[in-house]
């Protein structure tokens, strides 16, 4: 009659090769994944922000802070109107424009408007703006780029 005493658990009977519980969470993996969240977040942000392609004229105007989060009324190239990525006849730009800001007049708008498209036609929004009672209207430009040339004669 043979025995196997202690051959599987290390020298004690009755164990049968179990290890003891870890009772430590390891945090690596979720501090790797939330880097990269934060990273993809980071990187696709800005990108969401702008819908409507406006070839912005440069100027070396100073930004505009503030703490609310603007509307942005776009014309494009073609000349036409877009409120936030929604198109939009200049018509029912107002009444939208009321209906978002729930008639609070003193709601910041920021207008964009493409360099290639008359200036009365970025006027005439910004006139319409005006008269609706819309006070708090920035006109939106683009930094001048840093000319690798600069030096030349």
């Amino acid at each position: 009659m043979a025995m196997d005493v202690g051959s599987r658990g290390g020298g004690r009977p009755g164990q049968l090769g179990r290890r003891p519980p870890i009772s430590e969470i390891n945090v690596t993996p979720l501090v790797d994944v939330m880097l990269v969240l934060l990273i993809v977040f980071m990187v696709t942000a800005p990108l969401l922000t702008v819908g409507v392609p406006v070839d912005l004229p440069e100027t070396a105007a100073n930004r505009v802070v503030g703490q609310d989060e603007p509307l942005v009324v776009s014309v494009n190239s073609d000349g036409g109107v877009f409120l936030q990525d929604t198109e939009i006849k200049l018509d029912q730009l107002i009444p939208r424009l009321t209906a978002i800001t729930e008639n609070k007049k003193d709601a910041r708008i920021f207008l964009r408007g493409d360099q290639a498209i008359a200036y009365g036609r970025v006027m005439s929004v910004m006139g319409a703006l005006n008269q609706a009672g819309f006070n708090r209207v920035a006109l939106i430009t683009q930094a001048p780029s840093k000319k690798a040339g600069r030096g030349a004669r």
